[in-house]
């Protein structure tokens, strides 16, 4: 990855923003900055910070713990290490880096520490200033080595379906499958799940995101799995449908539309269609077959380092999609008491169309 660009584009930021410097605490924005993972645990904050300045060195400010990652998984950038924590070492780190404001990550980071850091530093003559999305900005965009990250990411989320899919009579509840899928994933390299894989069987799978329960599989009864996994820093997100034995006429009615939705979704997506436009080319589908109350959500979003980022593909998304973004096309039907309908797929806008990374497409075809 070409860290030193990505750095380029921010620093042009930080300058058209009149600052000195930008603390980066949002731990995918780290990443793409960096190459620096941390960790993965829920503690995403005390991993590390990456403090920029608009000239200069970078810094990965963290603690003890995390030293020799960060030297591992990055380059040219100082490590240095905060045992009384990160504001204090910023209070005497900035006044000799000569920083007067100082930008942060106003979405991410907690009011609290916002509210000590501004006491603090206030006395070493350093104002924070308010910075969101600056990062965000240049990740919609994904680079070819990018693509072929999330290609693979894909890939390797398919592989681990059909391996459980396979395997299907092995499982009795909703939570085996879950724990099967979840289990796959490590052993074939994943570094986790990109999110908290969703299975739900009959009427549960009205619930769009349902959590995974004792609910037993009926071979008559259709079945949602909404999984993904990240391989590289890149996530994967997909959702397949299906009835364990023979479905009945009701299901593959309403499968069928849900996959003519989708297939039309698909194809409007181009560089230049505004996200609304790609959402109501599906809806559309769905209401004319009379379940448009059903379809509630969104057609698709943004996946990158994060599973849920910018571009939307909703009712109100008025921007244009532009070429080198990732979205997904997740139109569903959902009828209390009966269950759920949800097809996904993931893929690449280009100028000429939607790039479908999915491998086994024809699988949803029934």
């Amino acid at each position: 990855m070409n860290y030193q660009k990505r750095l380029l584009k921010l620093r042009k930021k930080i300058e058209r923003k009149k600052l000195d410097a930008i603390l980066i605490s949002q731990p995918e924005n780290r990443r793409y900055l960096s190459g620096y993972s941390g960790a993965d645990h829920g503690i995403a904050e005390s991993s590390g910070f990456l403090l920029i300045l608009r000239t200069g060195p970078v810094f990965l400010l963290t603690d003890f713990r995390f030293k020799l990652q960060a030297e591992q998984e990055t380059q040219d950038i100082e490590v240095i290490l905060y045992p009384k924590g990160v504001i204090e070492l910023l209070g005497q780190l900035l006044p000799d880096l000569g920083v007067a404001k100082l930008g942060f990550e106003s979405h991410y980071t907690l009011h609290s520490t916002v509210a000590q850091m501004s006491e603090l530093l206030g006395k070493k003559g350093v104002s924070l200033i308010p910075a969101e999305g600056l990062v965000e900005d240049l990740r919609i965009i994904k680079d070819e080595d990018e693509i072929s990250l999330l290609k693979q990411s894909v890939q390797l989320n398919e592989k681990v379906f059909e391996e459980v899919y396979s395997s299907f009579s092995d499982y009795e509840t909703e939570i085996d499958v879950a724990i099967a899928i979840e289990t796959a994933m490590r052993r074939y390299g994943a570094e986790r799940p990109s999110f908290e894989t969703i299975v739900a069987t009959g009427a549960n799978g009205a619930l769009p995101h349902a959590v995974p329960g004792t609910a037993k599989l009926r071979k008559n009864k259709s079945l949602t799995i909404d999984m993904g996994l990240i391989l590289n820093g890149y996530c994967s997100d997909m959702t397949r449908n299906f009835v364990p034995n023979k479905p009945t006429k009701r299901y593959l009615k309403l499968h069928r539309i849900v996959r003519q939705a989708q297939r039309a979704g698909m194809a409007a997506i181009r560089a230049g269609i505004r996200g609304c436009e790609a959402d109501q080319c599906a809806r559309a589908v769905i209401v004319r077959e009379g379940y448009g109350d059903n379809f509630g959500h969104s057609l698709g979003h943004g996946v990158g380092l994060a599973v849920h980022e910018a571009p939307s593909l909703s009712p109100r998304s008025r921007k244009k999609l532009k070429a080198g973004m990732i979205v997904t096309v997740e139109p569903g039907i959902y009828i209390p008491g009966w269950g759920g309908i949800r097809l996904e797929n993931m893929g690449v806008v280009r100028e000429e169309g939607f790039e479908n990374f999915n491998q086994n497409d024809i699988w949803l075809d029934i």
